[in-house]
């Protein structure tokens, strides 16, 4: 699991006992199977030690993931009559060192076939066979010293089911890795990993998301800006359109964002498309990442405005990916994000929308302090981002579902206003910290010859509040067909 081997800067010490603890269903057997296949994959002899499924149960758990227990020794540790009541001293003899009939067996399993790297599923099983908490923690203490005189990498999985919470088992354990699982009111529950405790090993601390799927576990590591610093070319680069070039101070400037903030229809994602496109023009990569409308809606539009995106997708320069807010953890659309940008070359960001992302965190709180992290991230690796914000309302007042304007570099806002019995756009540059920025209001109008920006409404007052006063003679922007 890259994922995970990231988080634990390297991956498990070898030679050491490990404690894989979760509630059921949080994926313990499916990510103990990995360790024991990529042993396996390494020439490493490898064995499952089961208390807890037979070794059926276990080959049709691998075959829902396509994978076969080939390599994998299976031992099957207390059969039928192992769970006799009559049986049930066999497990412990009250000796402070000498194991017991059942532990000898494995003993005489691990002696058999020397195995690198060790299954031992699991302590809840272990743990009632025992009977009483001493004679528990004397078996796993003399479980991990057996273990260690024979260079066996051993994961231990506990499902938490026990009343005190066995925190002993921490402090016996070289490492713990903890899994849990949190239902949501609607979607699919998120599943979240934490290293609690690693000797010796410098890891990635709080949680982690990681997916559970067909074909196992992937852990998305914790994004940390700071570590991903690149050298870049400050310049700004084109929008496309002359006159927004001019609005923005001189185009936009990689390694900033820039935030389109404004009502719903306004033109946001349009605006975007034209600066994504000028980019692409110019030989750039781009991705884009789409949560709210369709991906055949957003190309047929884009088409009639004169902005066809299908030849730069062809071509491999651009990738639009059509996420569901519902499905994606931030922690899974943070390393899409960086997979695009340092496996793909990405240059040029687009989310749109935030509004749709936002419903995607379990809090505004996580919104906040996430996308600062992917903010960061993006700024320092010199990528050009985009971001789409709506807005609640028309004219008049409008309101946001949460305010990032302090994260953006550039923020672009768009208003409708009224004039004339018609309802028309202005777009203003509101922040920028790496230009000197107009701060004119400009009218916006988009055709089939694309995004129009007008020249700045100085005859007008009161156009972002949406009933904007008449003073002067300025004129607006023609209607299609009219060049002027």
């Amino acid at each position: 699991m890259p994922g995970l081997d990231d988080v634990l800067c390297g991956g498990l010490t070898p030679s050491r006992l490990y404690l894989l603890e979760g509630t059921p269903g949080t994926g313990k057997t499916t990510l103990a199977l990995q360790f024991l296949r990529e042993g396996v994959s390494r020439g490493e002899r490898a064995l499952y030690v089961t208390l807890s499924e037979t070794t059926d149960e276990l080959r049709a758990a691998a075959a829902t993931h396509g994978w076969a227990l080939d390599g994998i020794d299976v031992y099957e540790l207390v059969d039928e009559m192992g769970l006799d009541p009559d049986s049930e001293q066999s497990i412990l003899h009250p000796s402070e060192i000498e194991l017991g009939e059942t532990v000898k067996d494995v003993i005489a399993r691990v002696a058999d076939l020397k195995p690198d790297r060790v299954v031992f599923d699991s302590l809840s099983e272990l743990r009632l066979l025992a009977q009483n908490p001493l004679r528990y923690r004397r078996q796993i203490l003399a479980l991990k010293r057996f273990f260690a005189k024979r260079a066996c990498t051993v994961l231990m999985l506990d499902d938490k089911t026990s009343e005190t919470g066995d925190v002993q088992l921490h402090s016996i354990a070289h490492g713990v890795i903890s899994l849990d699982q949190m239902p949501r009111d609607y979607g699919p529950e998120r599943r979240r990993l934490r290293i609690v405790k690693m000797r010796g090993i410098k890891f990635r601390g709080g949680h982690h998301d990681f997916l559970l799927e067909t074909g196992g576990v992937s852990v998305f590591p914790r994004l940390i800006a700071a570590e991903h610093h690149a050298s870049f070319d400050p310049t700004g680069k084109s929008t496309g359109s002359g006159e927004l070039d001019l609005l923005l101070g001189g185009g936009l400037v990689p390694g900033t964002n820039t935030l389109l903030l404004g009502p719903s229809g306004i033109g946001k994602t349009t605006t975007a498309i034209r600066c994504m496109l000028a980019a692409l023009e110019r030989g750039e990569s781009a991705t884009y990442y789409l949560f709210d409308e369709g991906l055949g809606t957003l190309l047929a539009r884009s088409a009639t405005l004169g902005m066809d995106l299908a030849p730069h997708i062809e071509a491999g320069r651009l990738v639009i990916t059509q996420l569901d807010p519902a499905e994606v953890s931030p922690g899974e659309f943070a390393t899409m994000v960086r997979e695009a940008v340092e496996e793909r070359g990405s240059a040029f960001v687009i989310i749109d929308s935030l509004n749709a992302y936002l419903h995607a965190m379990p809090g505004e709180e996580f919104l906040v302090l996430q996308m600062h992290e992917l903010l960061s991230y993006l700024n320092q690796r010199g990528v050009t981002t985009l971001l789409v914000l709506g807005q609640h309302g028309v004219v008049g007042e409008v309101r946001t579902d949460v305010d990032l304007s302090y994260l953006s570099d550039c923020i672009l806002l768009f208003r409708f206003f009224e004039a004339k019995g018609e309802v028309r756009a202005a777009l203003s540059v509101v922040k920028s910290r790496v230009n000197a920025h107009e701060r004119s209001i400009r009218e916006l109008k988009f055709g089939p010859g694309g995004l129009r920006v007008g020249k700045a409404l100085g005859d007008f007052e009161g156009v972002l509040s949406g009933l904007p006063a008449y003073r002067g003679k300025v004129a607006m922007l023609a209607g299609q067909g009219e060049d002027r």
